[in-house]
């Protein structure tokens, strides 16, 4: 699937109207600390670019999940990790984005990580 995206939040994106979770991360909601800096990062990342979003297996709240692309092969996924702005998530990516997090993310991003650790529910 490919096209110009809306951006949802940090770890959500529509094209042609599908709704897409990204592979592999997590990141925080948007009425969590840093869930409105992580959807404007995404903005910022997708703004007049075409998004190839390669479909993996599952769903996840009614999205598809899939590894999203740039033009020039930029991982969205590893971009927001890589800022500090998402969490890999080892349940589902097999720690592939880990090594891209910044060393205070896990602090920073705690509510995401208390969530990856079973503390909070997850939300739809």
């Amino acid at each position: 699937m490919e096209g110009r995206c809306h951006v949802i939040d940090g770890d959500t994106i529509v094209i042609n109207g599908t709704h897409i979770r990204l592979a592999g991360i997590d990141a925080p909601e948007l009425d969590q600390p840093y869930g409105q800096k992580a959807k404007f990062a995404m903005i910022a990342l997708c703004k007049g670019q075409t998004v190839r979003a390669i479909l993996t297996e599952g769903t996840s709240y009614e999205r598809v999940v899939a590894k999203c692309l740039l033009p020039d092969g930029t991982d969205l996924s590893a971009a927001l990790v890589t800022q500090g702005l998402a969490l890999d998530w080892a349940k589902f990516s097999g720690g592939t984005y880990r090594h891209l997090e910044p060393g205070d993310a896990r602090k920073k991003l705690w509510r995401v990580d208390a969530k990856h650790k079973g503390r909070f529910k997850m939300e739809a």
